[in-house]
């Protein structure tokens, strides 16, 4: 069973309906048995961090999600806030995250030397693999996926880096370790790419 968790942020109908399009089917729900019973997790989130955090710990799902996670090394995907999350914390907020990654969330950030951006980042843009991930096996060529977002995740641990994208300098835009995925962009956005991705979650992890 894959649940895709209201932490009450989110469009989470969209990913849902994406996932029918590939054949597997999921539950939204904030239900802590939930939680314990599924296979496979998705942690969306759009909006501030500690928002975010604070429904999670509101609905009393965080000593479940630490279970499943760390303990019992359930796959969990975090989108967007979901995948920032997973960090210590956020230069958006005051409440740590989640810590279960060696890395912290920023703001973008522009030097004088470096081509100033729209922030937030937000649109189409490329990924670039730098690491073999089971996440994009036989994926499109020159994948894009769809971003809206003004903060990104810095990885203290090179190898958690699975690709990175240009915006104004390059960000880490989807992450791995282990049993642990995040991505920044929106999959359920994303068209074919986005659908490719969630069916390689669903199927290779």
């Amino acid at each position: 069973m894959i649940v895709v968790i209201d932490s009450l942020t989110g469009n989470l109908g969209s990913i849902t309906n994406m996932l029918k399009k590939i054949g597997a089917s999921a539950v939204i729900s904030s239900s802590i048995s939930d939680v314990e019973r599924a296979d496979k997790l998705i942690l969306p989130g759009v909006g501030a961090f500690d928002s975010g955090m604070k429904n999670l710990h509101d609905l009393g799902l965080m000593p479940v999600l630490q279970h499943k996670v760390i303990t019992n090394r359930t796959p969990i995907l975090g989108i967007c806030l979901g995948m920032q999350m997973f960090t210590t914390r956020s230069e958006e907020g005051n409440l740590p995250g989640l810590g279960w990654l060696d890395a912290e969330t920023v703001r973008f950030k522009f030097d004088n030397d470096q081509t100033v951006q729209n922030v937030p980042h937000m649109g189409w843009n490329t990924v670039n693999v730098i690491r073999e991930s089971a996440l994009f096996d036989d994926m499109y060529s020159e994948p894009r996926f769809y971003f809206v977002h003004s903060y990104h995740v810095v990885c203290h641990n090179d190898e958690d880096v699975v690709t990175k994208t240009f915006h104004g300098y390059d960000f880490a835009s989807v992450i791995m370790r282990g049993n642990m995925i995040g991505v920044q962009f929106h999959p359920e956005k994303s068209h074919k790419f986005g659908m490719k991705l969630l069916k390689n979650f669903v199927n290779s992890f």
